[in-house]
């Protein structure tokens, strides 16, 4: 039996704004285009692109339909090598994924509010993070309730979250769990006095 490793450990953190340029320019977008798919100014898109403004969640869920690409692939830095030599998503001769935790890159939006891509590879149509939400932060700014597309699926591993909806308010602690369409307006606010840490799973048609 081969044994796989565990690597050196290293603090990374993830900057989703140069990776957001890349897929922009495969798209062949202009930063003016990509501005005007999403209703804010190519100056906008430019300085999320440049890391000068942070995008909020709901933000983030937009850019990435808008350019048609599954949110997760935000996450990834194609072509740069793990610590054990090779690409994150590489398979190991077993036929299976791994992604150690020092390879997950987190990256911090807008409000503090921190996304960290657990799913070890690309999976067509399925999206796994952890988010942390510290006291106050919201997916979306301005009070706004936002909706795309998927089911989505959390859990409150630490902390206590709140889900709105138009009608009812769901205030989830540790161990609770739900389910909505993504579709439905909803926003996820961190109402309470201490970081709120979850994980979600979003299925994708």
């Amino acid at each position: 039996m081969v044994s796989v490793q565990q690597p050196a450990s290293r603090s990374v953190q993830g900057a989703v704004g140069p990776r957001i340029r890349e897929l922009r320019k495969r798209r062949g977008l202009t930063v003016r285009e990509l501005g005007k798919l999403l209703g804010i100014s190519g100056s906008a898109v430019s300085q999320i692109e440049r890391e000068v403004l942070r995008p909020s969640v709901s933000r983030l869920i937009e850019i990435a339909n808008a350019l048609e690409t599954p949110l997760a692939a935000i996450f990834d830095d194609e072509g740069e090598p793990s610590p054990e030599g090779g690409s994150l998503d590489q398979l190991s001769s077993g036929g299976f994924t791994l992604m150690r935790g020092v390879q997950s890159r987190p990256v911090t939006l807008a409000g503090g509010v921190r996304f960290r891509r657990l799913s070890p590879g690309s999976v067509a149509g399925l999206d796994f993070f952890e988010s942390i939400y510290p006291p106050g932060a919201t997916a979306a700014l301005d009070d706004e309730l936002f909706r795309h597309e998927g089911y989505e699926t959390g859990t409150v591993i630490e902390g206590e979250l709140t889900i709105e909806f138009e009608r009812e308010r769901v205030v989830l602690a540790k161990g609770d769990s739900i389910g909505y369409p993504c579709e439905t307006p909803h926003r996820i606010v961190n109402h309470s006095e201490s970081p709120s840490v979850a994980v979600w799973l979003i299925l994708h048609p």
